[in-house]
């Protein structure tokens, strides 16, 4: 992460995928007041649904759907944030999940209608290579596929398994290996969904789509393994619908977690106990209707919210010592929006 000078210098973007409009809008944000402009409409060839950048945010990963099913490569002007097409080459399967690892080399991907995770070479022009240089079969519904933070070892969340697959990673080759023990169990039925881990590396949290909860674990950094500390719901206390939790992150200070429910269209805030790693519920925030994905600026200041049946993105403001939230502004974007990333420039 940028030091909080170099932060303050550089210029932030959002990128959010429009799956049905086939498109990404980019926006320049005011780090500030957390207010945001649009800089282009970047059209896609096809629904666009998973973003990722590059570690060093000069490059943009999207999935693309239907058939073919696809990756594209797109460059980020260090000034602007636009973005120039590279290159799309085509993936067996639609793809749920995109991330790099630490270097920038490898691209990771899950499929959770494949039933894989695989893992392609990322050229020196930031261009994905055409052949994946490894392929894993999983259980049903692979979910999400993640580096640690020493990008030493790789994560994958399979929904349709109840577990949380564990591998040891090959910075060099790109080669990944099960850990000891391979896999995590969740509570059965739960459906892990997304992963993130805390900025201290001591600890991760697991978004369990099916029933809404969020897992605690410990990290073992020397072991690379999890081990599960504590669950607890997301769902508004006393809501009667059938839970579909769907996406999760940390703030970068460390200090709180949100995740959001889409049959409830909330945000659940929890506060992190940095020692034990243990969840305190804040509270939900009621935000636009089916909220699929969501991200935190890299200051840690403002969350920003995406409704897939709203069309419209939200910018919260988050209070700084009791991680409650209050709306700044909202804005139009494309139909069906699904993923959001929020960048500084290089």
């Amino acid at each position: 992460m940028a030091t909080d000078a170099a932060s303050a210098r550089a210029a932030t973007v959002v990128y959010v995928a429009n799956s049905d409009s086939k498109e990404i809008f980019v926006f320049k944000m005011n780090a500030e007041s957390g207010e945001l402009a649009v800089v282009e409409k970047a059209p896609a060839t096809a629904m666009v649904f998973f973003l990722a950048t590059s570690p060093n945010c000069r490059f943009l990963y999207a999935s693309l759907r239907p058939n073919p099913h696809a990756v594209a490569s797109f460059a980020i002007d260090p000034m602007t944030g636009r973005l120039t097409h590279l290159s799309t080459v085509p993936v067996p399967d639609p793809i749920s999940y995109l991330a790099t690892d630490k270097a920038g080399r490898f691209l990771f991907s899950a499929s959770y209608a494949g039933n894989k995770v695989w893992v392609h070479p990322i050229g020196p022009q930031g261009v994905v290579q055409t052949q994946p240089s490894q392929v894993i079969p999983t259980q049903p519904m692979a979910h999400s596929v993640l580096p640690d933070p020493s990008n030493r070892y790789v994560f994958a969340q399979i929904l349709g398994g109840d577990v949380i697959m564990q591998f040891t990673f090959d910075a060099a080759t790109g080669m990944l290996s099960p850990n000891t023990p391979a896999t995590v169990q969740t509570k059965a039925g739960a459906g892990p969904r997304h992963l993130v881990f805390h900025p201290n590396s001591r600890f991760a949290y697991l978004i369990n789509e099916l029933d809404a909860s969020v897992n605690a674990y410990a990290f073992d950094g020397a072991s690379g393994t999890l081990t599960e500390l504590q669950s607890i719901s997301a769902m508004p206390p006393g809501f009667q619908g059938k839970p579909w939790a769907a996406d999760i992150h940390v703030t970068p200070d460390g200090r709180f977690l949100y995740a959001t429910e889409r049959t409830s269209s909330t945000i659940a805030g929890f506060k992190i106990d940095g020692d034990t790693g243990k969840l305190t519920a804040l509270g939900n925030f009621p935000t636009e209707k089916q909220p699929r994905a969501f991200n935190i600026d890299p200051r840690g200041r403002f969350l920003l919210v995406v409704g897939q049946l709203s069309h419209r993105l939200t910018v919260y403001a988050i209070d700084r010592e009791a991680g409650t939230l209050s709306k700044v502004k909202e804005y139009p974007v494309g139909q069906s929006p699904v993923w959001v990333e929020v960048v500084d420039l290089p």
